[in-house]
This record gives structure tokens, C-alpha cells and sequence, in this order.
């Protein structure tokens, strides 16, 4: 087994092909968030679920995963990063088996549960190794950019190759895309990826591990709760128990010898508001995600494949900006370039604010490319910011707290987001006598239900159904503005210069991915 002081000043070729390797989990949590979405339709069609359980299935494995992804990170750091990808990637194998054969939407809300349980172990595991693996903050710079590369490219294969799935063969059959990617990790992974753990670690406390997790989910169900139903007694318990909860982790995590989370991480400014720009900005992306998918196919009329390839154009963008971002950090200052990027989102949100359910089709294809093409610097950059900031031996640590910050992001925007949308269309719809409950919840429901309808009622309840849930889709496009815009004011104003330390004011060096924030 390698130790920290074993890290070599320069990445060799087999540092690099551990690389592609550490890019598997990454390609694979793409896609599987990619394609998920584009099955709802055929989901929601199958196994009947109700709004609220529909909602459940998307988002419990986002929930689970930023519930355990700081146990998981420090876990890491105490056993061995090497051995903790490897047993999730064997859990991760055997629970997208289950998920794919569920017959009832309880048992697919439980089998993504483990999913996501699983997925935390992929993630921070992942980046705790490169960060391992390439101590030149150049190199490192470029491998955390073609990780999140790889993000992007299973954002783009996803849709096409599930769609062709879902063309093929039943709904589940996309849940089995993760099988032969985590077998081809179990296989090459020992072989091609050393081993690092922090030998002064000290044990895991699993009282803080139980906080963060009862922290964080009452918080997360508060939040989903509040913005489907509106103010209510139980989710504003769950929001102040939660928010207890977590008071109490922090100080303990202050007692401690060896916490699960070190906060003094937090004492620079700058890795603070990387981390809520990432958060932020992946709480907006993971709403529109999920709309953009639907109206593809329920207001646009799209099969699940020619859905796939109208989100290739955003795909594609995420993947040269995030490429080309370090790059131009090095000759421009980088916060500009974050800043930039956020406002070219947030114009692409103008536009999917602006759509219409009658014509809005390559709107919305061209406002969601520049969604996605303008968060590629912040997603490139500001996950070199933080994993850079820590010292190799807590790399764990801040990996977990990043994917913990994108993850609970994308999963709050698919619960208030989604929520909104689905708010905005059951304000909207204009229900006819004999059209079902199932109608007024979702788009699915009504164009289900308009099938046995006489045909000028079912038309005029198609109608309906497309422009209420055109008019959520808005409604989360001028949320997204505002945050965007938000975001790239904070960006600017608040980072100067990168974290070099826990604790530490900002080295000078000439290092440009390092400097990303200056």
C-alpha cells in the first residue's frame, strides 16, 4: 500500500490509465441520472406511481448519497480509498440489478435507496485519489478536468443509449448499463490503482457518522415537503430537527481527535463559496434536467431516443467548456471565467423561461445548452479549488464535503424544482369531468387519461396539460436566472485568490489550475 509521503512529484503513464479507470464510477452516475430522467414517462407508465412517489424514485438516491457521502469520504481515508471504490462498485452492480427488475414503485424507491448508499462510496473515493495519485497542481488540474469530462460524456451518452433502450426493451433495462461498468472497475481496478489510506486517521466515530446522516434527510424532507405543499407543521419539525441536528455534529466534530469532517476547511472564504456556487448551481441543473427531459417528450411529442439526441447540443457544450475552462484560466483570471459562465447560464435560463408549449422545442434545446455549456467552468474549477485546498492526507475528507455539496444540490433541485413545476401544472391544468385524479398530478397522468376520452375533450385536456406544465418549466427557467445571476455576482466579488491549506491564508506559486480562483 502506497502512503501520502509515496506520492510521486509527477504522474506517470500509470498514474494516467488509473485515471480512465477512476472515470468509470464518474461515467456511470452520469449516465444513470441522465437516463433515469429520460425513463420517467415510460416509469410512470408502468408501475403507476403517484406524484409524490415519482418524486421519491428520483430523488431518494441523490438524498442517500449526500446523507452518507461524509461517512463514506473519511471511511475512505481510515480503510483505504482503493478497497471502499471497490465494495461499492460490487454494491452498486448488485443494486442496479434489483432496480431494474422492481415491479412496484416501493420496491424501486428502495432499490435506488441503495443505489445511492452505494454511490457514495464511488465519488469521493474517485477524487481522493487523484488528488492522491497527481500531486502537481497542473496535473491534478487536468485530470480532475477530464473527470469532469467524463461526467459530461455520460451526460451525453446517456440520453442516446437509454433512449435506444427504451425503444427496444422494458424501462429496467437502463438501470443495467451500470453492470458491466462496475465489473470492468472490480476488474481493473486492483491492478491499475494503488491503495492510500491515512495511517494517523484515527477511528471512525460512528455517532458523527449517524448525525450527519440525521441531519441532513429530515433537512432534505423539510425542504421537499414545504415546496410541494406549502407551510405545514410536520416539515418545518423536520427543517428545526434537522437544523439541531446538525449544531450538535458540528460541535462535536470540534471535541474530537480524528472528526469525520475537519471544519476548519471552511475558515478560507473562497472554498466557502465555491462550495455553495457548486451547490447552487447543481441544485438549478438538476430541476431543469428533469423538466427539460419531459417537455422533450410530453409536450414536444419526442420518442425517447430523438429526446436523447436534442440534449446532446448541451451535453456537448458541458463537455468543451469544462475542457477549455483551465485553459483559460491560466490566461484569464479565473473567478471572471466562473462568473462568465454563470451568466451565460443564466441567459440559456431566460429562454427556457420564455418557452412556449406550442414552438418552444429548439428554444428550449438551445436555452438548455447554454445552461449546461456556461456551469462547465464552475464545475471544472471549482472542484479543483476545493480538493486542492486540502493536504493529500484529508483529500477524502474534501472530496466528500464537494460531492456532498453537487449532490444534495441536484438532489434539492429535483425535490423544489420539481416540486415547483409540478405545483405550476396542477394550478394550471383544466381537468373535464371522468379525466382521474392522475391527471391533475402530472403530464403523463393527463395525456394517460386523455387516451379515453372522447377526442375533442381529450384534445382539449392535452392542451392543457402541455401549457400548465410549459408554464412550471418557465417558472423554473426565471428561478434558475435569478440564482445564476446571484452566483456569478458572488463568485466575483468573493473570490480572490485559492485555499492552499486548512486554515492557511493563500500561497503565491505559478501554478494556473491552482490559481483558478485568483
Amino acid at each position: 500500500m502506497s502512503t501520502i509521503a509515496d506520492i510521486p512529484d509527477k504522474a506517470g503513464p500509470k498514474e494516467w490509465l488509473g485515471l480512465a479507470v477512476l472515470a468509470l464510477p464518474t461515467l456511470l452516475l452520469s449516465i444513470d441520472v441522465s437516463v433515469l430522467h429520460l425513463a420517467v414517462p415510460h416509469i410512470s407508465e408502468a408501475l403507476n406511481p403517484s406524484a409524490s412517489q415519482m418524486l421519491w424514485i428520483i430523488d431518494i438516491y441523490g438524498f442517500l448519497i449526500a446523507g452518507f457521502l461524509v461517512t463514506m469520504g473519511t471511511l475512505g481515508d481510515r480503510i483505504g480509498r482503493r478497497k471502499l471504490l471497490l465494495i461499492g462498485a460490487a454494491a452498486f452492480g448488485l443494486a442496479s440489478v434489483a432496480a431494474a427488475y422492481a415491479d412496484d414503485p416501493a420496491l424501486l424507491i428502495a432499490a435506488r435507496a441503495l443505489l445511492g448508499v452505494a454511490g457514495a462510496t464511488l465519488m469521493p473515493s474517485t477524487l481522493a485519489l487523484i488528488s492522491n495519485m497527481f500531486a502537481d497542481a497542473r496535473q491534478r488540474g487536468m485530470a480532475i478536468a477530464i473527470w469532469v469530462t467524463m461526467f459530461s460524456v455520460g451526460i451525453a451518452l446517456g440520453p442516446v443509449v437509454g433512449g435506444a433502450m427504451l425503444e427496444y426493451f422494458w424501462w429496467g433495462s437502463v438501470f443495467l448499463l451500470g453492470v458491466p461498468i462496475m465489473g470492468l472497475l472490480l476488474v481493473a481496478g486492483p491492478v491499475l490503482l494503488p491503495e492510500y489510506r491515512d495511517e494517523n486517521a484515527g477511528r471512525l466515530d460512528l455517532t458523527s457518522a449517524l448525525l450527519s446522516l440525521v441531519a441532513i434527510l429530515p433537512v432534505i424532507y423539510g425542504l421537499k415537503e414545504l415546496a410541494k405543499d406549502g407551510l405545514a407543521v410536520l416539515p418545518l419539525l423536520a427543517l428545526l430537527a434537522g437544523a439541531a441536528l446538525a449544531v450538535v455534529f458540528v460541535r462535536r466534530q470540534r471535541t474530537l481527535d480524528s472528526p469525520l469532517m475537519d471544519f476548519r476547511l471552511f475558515r478560507n472564504p473562497t472554498f466557502r463559496t465555491a462550495l455553495v456556487t457548486l451547490l447552487l448551481s447543481m441544485l438549478v441543473a438538476g430541476g431543469t434536467y428533469l423538466l427539460v427531459t419531459q417537455y422533450l417528450q410530453l409536450v414536444g411529442g419526442l420518442s425517447p431516443m430523438t429526446a436523447g439526441l436534442y440534449l446532446l447540443p448541451a451535453a456537448f457544450a458541458l463537455i468543451v467548456t469544462s475542457v477549455v475552462s483551465p485553459i483559460a484560466a491560466s490566461r484569464f483570471r479565473p473567478a471572471h471565467v466562473v462568473a462568465a459562465g454563470l451568466v451565460v447560464s443564466a441567459l440559456g435560463h431566460v429562454m427556457l423561461a420564455t418557452a412556449d408549449s406550442t414552438s418552444g422545442i429548439a428554444q428550449v434545446v438551445t436555452g438548455f445548452a447554454f445552461v449546461y455549456g456556461g456551469g462547465g467552468p464552475l464545475v471544472a474549477l471549482g472542484t479543483d479549488i476545493v480538493v486542492g485546498s486540502a493536504p493529500p492526507e484529508q483529500a477524502g475528507s474534501a472530496s466528500a464535503v464537494s460531492e456532498t455539496s453537487t449532490e444534495l444540490g441536484m438532489a434539492l433541485g429535483v425535490a423544489t424544482l420539481g416540486s415547483l413545476g409540478a405545483a405550476v401544472y396542477r394550478a394550471g391544468v383544466e381537468l373535464p369531468p371522468g379525466a382521474g385524479d392522475g391527471a391533475g398530478d402530472t403530464l403523463a397522468g393527463a395525456l394517460d387519461a386523455a387516451k379515453s376520452l372522447p377526442a375533442e375533450v381529450a384534445s382539449a385536456l392535452a392542451d392543457s396539460g402541455r401549457a400548465a406544465f410549459t408554464d412550471g418549466m418557465n417558472a423554473v427557467g426565471a428561478v434558475g436566472t435569478l440564482l445564476a445571476l446571484g452566483s456569478a455576482v458572488m463568485v466575483a466579488m468573493v473570490i480572490k485568490s485559492p485555499p492552499t491549506g486548512v486554515g492557511e491564508e493563500p500561497a503565491t506559486g505559478d501554478e494556473p489550475l491552482v490559481k483558478a480562483v485568483e
